[in-house]
């Protein structure tokens, strides 16, 4: 037992840091706004730091807000213009690229009202959605492209009224959603002042809380069927704001809701490099991506290889590394 249990911490705790991540970089138009990693020096950012990359679990739970740790405000705002273009990078705790590969893409606004959102307690926004992106026609995951080292391209509705803006991107990853409360939620929110002079805004009954805005057993969160090629998928929470161009207040499983069943935003430009919307889901799981390592891993793939474990030993470390 002593021999099982030496080899099954390093995989666990080399597996399971590597599974899960935070933002780590914003490009607004071209401008790169930078983040920062966990448990290291902080610089300033737009981007609010989480206190784990560990996921957020539970719909009800209070870091639905902007993520683990409840994070404090940051300490720069960026800014951005109506029909910005808005580029989040997406890494792993190790520096490494995203590793999950399953589930939806959404983004919320909040106003910060007549204070910067640097000193604006997210506790009390109230949130529209501008975006969400599901799967391509292939039936491929939009999510799916990020362990390529892809960002999310999400664009500002051209219509949206100047002022300060808290942006909540989130990836809810679905490799566990076949259980009740097995969905992961990753949420990030970040700081921007918003020029221009449009006047689009959302109505009161377009705005929801984080926690609040969803249940544990919204189609969507728990899916038993997120497995199963052909089986529809419905976005949680609100639709998009109608003030956002083109969008609708549908909520199925296609990339976005924007001007058609396209791999466009809400606001009608393009948002990754995956080309079509489609309500169909991909049979993929939940992976790493190959590009992370560490130490680690190093050690406990060589650990597992000994002649001198017996064959449904190694089948069993194996079965039980891939499922942290």
């Amino acid at each position: 037992m002593k021999l099982v249990s030496s080899i099954f911490f390093p995989i666990a705790v080399a597996t399971s840091a590597l599974a899960h991540g935070l933002v780590t970089q914003i490009t607004v138009d071209g401008k790169v706004y930078p983040g920062n990693t966990v448990n290291s020096k902080e610089n300033p950012s737009v981007i609010r730091l989480v206190s784990s990359t560990s996921p957020v679990k539970g719909a009800t739970n209070p870091d639905m807000n902007c993520g683990f740790g409840a994070p404090q405000p940051a300490a720069d705002v960026g800014n951005a213009m109506p029909g910005s273009k808005f580029e989040f990078t997406w890494g792993s705790g190790f520096g490494g690229n995203w590793p999950h590969n399953t589930g939806p893409l959404m983004t919320y606004l909040a106003s910060c009202g007549s204070t910067t959102c640097d000193k604006f307690d997210s506790t009390k926004a109230k949130w529209f959605k501008i975006d969400q992106q599901g799967q391509d026609a292939s039936g491929k995951w939009i999510q799916a492209e990020l362990p390529a080292g892809q960002p999310v391209t999400v664009t500002l509705p051209n219509t949206l009224a100047p002022g300060n803006y808290l942006i909540r991107h989130e990836i809810i990853a679905l490799q566990g959603a076949v259980s009740m409360g097995g969905a992961e939620f990753y949420p990030s929110c970040s700081q921007f002042t918003v020029g221009g002079s449009q006047t689009g805004a959302p109505t009161d009954k377009e705005l929801v809380s984080f926690p609040g805005a969803y249940s544990d057993s919204d189609p969507g969160i728990f899916d038993p069927d997120v497995f199963n090629p052909g089986s529809s998928y419905t976005f949680p929470g609100p639709p998009i704001a109608a003030f956002v161009s083109g969008s609708s207040s549908s909520s199925n499983g296609s990339a976005t809701t924007g001007t058609s069943a396209s791999g466009t935003s809400a606001s009608g430009t393009a948002t990754t490099s995956a080309p079509t919307a489609t309500s169909t889901k991909s049979s993929g799981t939940c992976k790493l991506s190959r590009k992370v390592s560490s130490s680690n891993l190093t050690v406990a793939a060589s650990t597992v290889r000994p002649r001198h474990l017996s064959r449904i030993m190694r089948g069993l470390i194996a079965n039980h590394a891939l499922s942290l």
